[in-house]
């Protein structure tokens, strides 16, 4: 059966009620669907499931007082930590270990999908993962994160206001904000002429071989209807048939679509300008000096990922415990000064050494947050494909 084959059965099959949604969920991250087009089946079967009638109204009250935060009782002796590559400072763990006699497993992912296939089947039993945000719907959607105790976190106040309440968790009842960053144009500037201040570069066949854009479709494309004015979450078919016909003429010029390994080809000087997030263009800086990064004048993807107690975590006090001593200034500073990424701590930014200042009011109207693009998913995802394969 082929994959489109497949993947229809198994929405069929979820839709009509004869497999569960964890069911579903496995298999279809097996089939590589994206994680939004997995969310967008779920929002559609939640919208035919029959409602409940309303309940009649409550007499006039005073509002019942909130239940007080449970106890989470001691802290437990180990921690298992699941995050992106290259995204804590080298001594954050061993100094959490240290203070609070906590032995921590710390493993590595490459991607949201990744993550949540192994979240949604239990693998690796972790007690804390760092989706992106979009990702963080997704996983409210499926039941997979656990609500903070915020009595625990007395550190949260020293969030920026900009990432106390964010779109994807807007009454930050399940995240705790990690790191944020820019996506724009890392660049040489040794080897090109004159600094790059336009996803246009991509289209500059002088250019040819030396250019890379990400191996992701929602900053690839998104990268493209910026170009043109449009939200980097359009999913109206003409915006997206121009994102198209971007894609492919840039296409023609670029060595590769990858992500976080261009690191190295742009230190070595085999790439001149990649698609790349500010924190690794930061992170290259540091072993080639001629490497610099810059914001498109169309504007650019913002983003903010954040940690996250998935839900049949073991160890939810210490979690809570490594949230809120990441959360104190000078361990939020040191993370941020060895990622090269920017701190949603405000407290922490006043620690770093090299401190990335928050957007301003003025850069704010350029950039944008990604955002779960529905039912429009699957159109972004069979573009995607085209792409890739034109």
């Amino acid at each position: 059966m082929s994959q489109e084959k497949a993947a229809l059965a198994l929405v069929d099959a979820v839709v009509s009620g004869r497999k569960s949604r964890r069911d579903f969920v496995r298999e279809a991250l097996g089939l590589g669907l994206s994680v939004g087009t997995i969310g967008m089946v779920l929002q559609a079967c939640s919208a035919e499931e029959p409602k409940k009638p309303d309940a009649p109204p409550p007499e006039a009250q005073k509002p019942p007082e909130p239940a007080p935060e449970p106890d989470l009782g001691p802290i437990e002796g180990t921690l298992a930590i699941y995050n992106w590559s290259d995204y804590i400072a080298e001594d954050t763990v061993a100094k959490f270990e240290e203070e609070f006699k906590c032995k921590v497993t710390y493993d590595t992912f490459e991607s949201n999908e990744e993550m949540i296939a192994k979240v949604q089947v239990g693998g690796g039993g972790y007690d804390l993962v760092c989706p992106s945000g979009y990702a963080v719907t997704v996983m409210k959607n499926l039941d997979l994160a656990t609500r903070l105790n915020k009595k625990y976190l007395p550190n949260l106040s020293n969030l920026a206001p900009m990432f106390a309440k964010t779109n994807f968790d807007p009454d930050g009842s399940v995240t705790v904000p990690w790191q944020w960053g820019i996506t724009g144009l890392a660049y040489r500037k040794d080897k090109v002429a004159a600094p790059p201040d336009s996803w246009a570069v991509f289209h500059d066949a002088a250019l040819k071989g030396k250019l890379t854009q990400m191996d992701d479709m929602r900053d690839a494309i998104g990268a493209w209807l910026k170009f043109r004015g449009k939200s980097l979450n359009s999913v109206v078919a003409e915006d997206l048939a121009q994102a198209k016909a971007d894609a492919l003429q840039a296409k023609a010029n670029l060595k590769a679509y990858i992500s976080a390994p261009v690191k190295a080809q742009l230190i070595a000087g085999d790439v001149f300008v990649a698609q790349l997030w500010n924190g690794d263009t930061m992170q290259a800086k540091v072993e080639n000096a001629e490497i610099e990064f810059a914001i498109p004048k169309e504007g650019a993807a913002i983003w903010c990922d954040s940690m996250l107690i998935p839900k049949g975590a073991k160890n939810i006090r210490a979690a809570h415990e490594f949230l809120n001593f990441v959360l104190r200034p000078e361990v939020g500073a040191a993370i941020s000064d060895f990622t090269g990424y920017g701190s949603p701590n405000a407290a922490a930014t006043a620690k770093m050494a090299n401190p990335v200042a928050y957007p301003s009011d003025e850069q704010m109207k350029s950039l944008e947050y990604q955002q779960d693009l529905a039912e429009g998913t699957a159109a972004w995802d069979t573009l995607w494909t085209e792409i890739k394969s034109g």
